[in-house]
């Protein structure tokens, strides 16, 4: 049977529905980290992956800055047919969650309600001194480098989980009770190599695990049903 129409059966015969998705959904012209050409392989002053740090936020905040706002501002970024999908298949009741490594904010901003983000969010903003929240605007609209507190001058941190952070407790605990109780599990766009996150697909006990990527992926033997395609293509010849 054709894939396509193979994951549309199992879609239609499912009731409860997780969708856990990583850098590769974001086919918005946001580039990924571990993808050949994603942020990884460029060249900076620091690897990104040491950028990426909370030692390196707290030692060096301007060259964290630096490379934040110039790579990962997706304030213009638009929801695309995976997003757009998943949003209305929510809307059906079949889809009961979206699982998300990413912190562009792009499930919700395609009308996804129940989203987990386990990487935060760039949507969302604290200052590190006295704890006052602030949205994207003040980061990437800042006229200075390094966005400061307007009430104490503090350092402005996005809520994005950084290397050397830990995730958030009551988004890992809602995540695991998805994956638990569904029927279907599709997960795309992911290499499942980061933990602890892609250790929670162990806690998948239902009928059809789906995996949708472009490279091998170490679950794909355990997955009932994978697709090597775009992303887009796929989800653009499903319907809800």
């Amino acid at each position: 049977m054709d894939k396509i129409a193979e994951l549309q059966r199992m879609i239609d015969e499912s009731t409860y529905i997780v969708f856990f998705g990583g850098a590769g959904v974001s086919e918005s012209g946001i580039k990924d980290f571990r993808s050949v050409d994603g942020l990884y392989s460029m060249k900076y002053k620091f690897p990104p992956e040491e950028i990426l740090s909370r030692s390196f936020f707290n030692r060096l905040p301007e060259e964290f800055y630096i490379f934040y706002k110039d790579k990962l501002n997706c304030l213009d970024k638009e929801p695309n047919i995976c997003h757009k999908y998943l949003a209305e298949l929510e809307k059906t009741g079949k889809l009961k969650g979206v699982i998300t490594q990413n912190v562009d904010g792009l499930h919700t901003k395609a009308g996804s309600v129940n989203v987990q983000e386990l990487h935060g969010s760039m949507y969302r903003n604290h200052c590190v001194k006295c704890g006052r929240f602030y949205g994207p605007e003040a980061v990437f609209g800042s006229p200075d480098i390094i966005p400061r507190c307007e009430k104490c001058g503090g350092i402005i941190k996005p809520d994005v989980v950084l290397y050397e952070e830990s995730l958030d407790y009551d988004v890992i605990t809602e995540s695991i009770d998805l994956i638990s109780k569904a029927d279907m599990l599709i997960i795309a766009g992911t290499s499942l190599t980061v933990y602890p996150a892609s250790g929670f697909i162990n806690y998948f006990r239902g009928k059809h695990l789906v995996i949708i990527n472009r490279d091998l992926t170490p679950f794909d033997s355990k997955a009932e049903l994978t697709i090597s395609d775009s992303i887009g293509s796929v989800f653009s010849q499903l319907h809800t």
